[in-house]
């Protein structure tokens, strides 16, 4: 048997747990027996994590469900093979649902072929529907849900406590999440979640990749700056809200204006 190393009362993180980084951040909340996964990662990690989790003494009779923060497929490739060998539901937005269900591969990034990328999307039903203002228990323990969108329409993030498992909202160096309309992504929509995420009065950000760290007001400050100025750039294709460039290019072609 492995000795538990939770990095807050009640939460294991499966990475921390092994010493190594197998992929995204794997979440493993509980009280007493009972106890829930939040992303599991790609298929070819699952039988590890899994046996983790044996060696942890947790009943896997007593797996309450298996969450899916959002529909990518570096969160979400194991869900059907993890599902299967727990015999537990799995839990997701409903806007997640369907790419889950469908193993659609442009939205869950699974298919990119321009950077030569094909991967397998075992496709998976979602038996519990969660959404904002919902809770989920585990023991005694509640997690409320949080719908934060922007890095995909169905980004969610749970509160327990003081802890925020925060999905691929902010990383500790001031990263977020992709942004890609293929995606789903909504630049306006990730500005209030990250907003919401500022107001709060959590303590410590669990994001889904990288680090944990305390929640940082001027960090977020700098990020949410940073995506106001997304709003305004064709680099960000039809994510952004207007390009002023080509609105003052059609006053000057109007105008007869010639270039100087």
């Amino acid at each position: 048997m492995l000795s538990r190393k939770p990095i807050f009362p009640n939460v294991i993180e499966i990475n921390h747990q092994l010493g190594q980084v197998l992929g995204c951040n794997v979440y493993l909340v509980f009280d007493g027996d009972e106890w829930l996964l939040i992303d599991i990662g790609y298929q070819d990690v699952v039988d590890e994590i899994i046996e983790v989790i044996r060696q942890l003494d947790f009943p896997f009779s007593q797996c309450k469900t298996l969450i899916a923060t959002h529909a990518d497929v570096d969160h979400i490739q194991g869900l059907a093979k993890a599902k299967q060998i727990l015999r537990s539901t799995v839990s997701a937005h409903p806007l997640a649902a369907e790419p889950l269900r469908t193993g659609d591969p442009i939205k869950t990034f699974a298919k990119i072929e321009s950077q030569g990328i094909d991967m397998e999307l075992p496709s998976v039903e979602t038996e519990v529907l969660i959404d904002e203002g919902d809770v989920v228990a585990v023991g005694k323990l509640k997690l409320e849900v949080w719908l934060t969108p922007g890095h995909t329409d169905s980004q969610l993030s749970f509160r327990l406590g003081n802890l925020l498992f925060s999905g691929d909202n902010i990383y500790k160096d001031g990263c977020v999440g992709a942004i890609d309309a293929h995606h789903g992504s909504d630049i306006v929509a990730f500005i209030n979640s990250l907003q919401r995420i500022r107001a709060s009065d959590v303590e410590w950000l669990l994001p889904s990749h990288g680090p944990i760290f305390r929640k940082d007001n001027d960090l977020l400050d700098k990020t949410i700056d940073r995506l106001r100025g997304y709003l305004q750039m064709a680099d960000f294709g039809t994510c952004a809200i207007e390009w002023p460039l080509m609105d003052q290019y059609e006053d000057d072609i109007a105008a007869g204006k010639m270039p100087n």
